[in-house]
């Protein structure tokens, strides 16, 4: 069974930074892409950042600049380093991976439980 589990969310100032974790375990085979996403109330969940197994990486527009995803395939993890935080930057996070959990199986997407990252001051 795979799990993806986020943390590092919390309450920041504007202007500040937060780094946030998704690790996979469990029976993980291969993963490919690993991205994050975020949702407010009453809005759809959006894709803030992706990265690919190779490393390729793409952000939505209101985030360019500001945000860094990476990835540590050693370890399973994805992260999100989010700098110049902004309170529309306030959202819950969730981690998102597509991970073949065995040899022969198909791909899956797997969700996180999420992450609060709220900006104010």
């Amino acid at each position: 069974q795979v799990q993806l589990v986020e943390s590092g969310g919390g309450l920041v100032q504007p202007g500040g930074s937060l780094r946030l974790s998704c690790a996979a375990s469990g029976s993980i085979f291969s993963i490919n892409a690993m991205a994050w996403y975020r949702q407010t109330p009453g809005k759809q969940r959006e894709l803030v950042a992706l990265i690919t197994s190779g490393g390729n990486t793409n952000y939505t527009d209101s985030v360019k600049g500001r945000f860094t995803i990476s990835r540590d395939n050693t370890k399973n993890t994805a992260y999100l380093q989010m700098n110049r935080l902004k309170p529309e930057d306030t959202a819950v996070y969730y981690c998102n991976a597509a991970i073949q959990p065995r040899f022969g199986l198909p791909m899956g997407a797997y969700w996180g439980q999420g992450t609060q990252v709220t900006v104010s001051s």
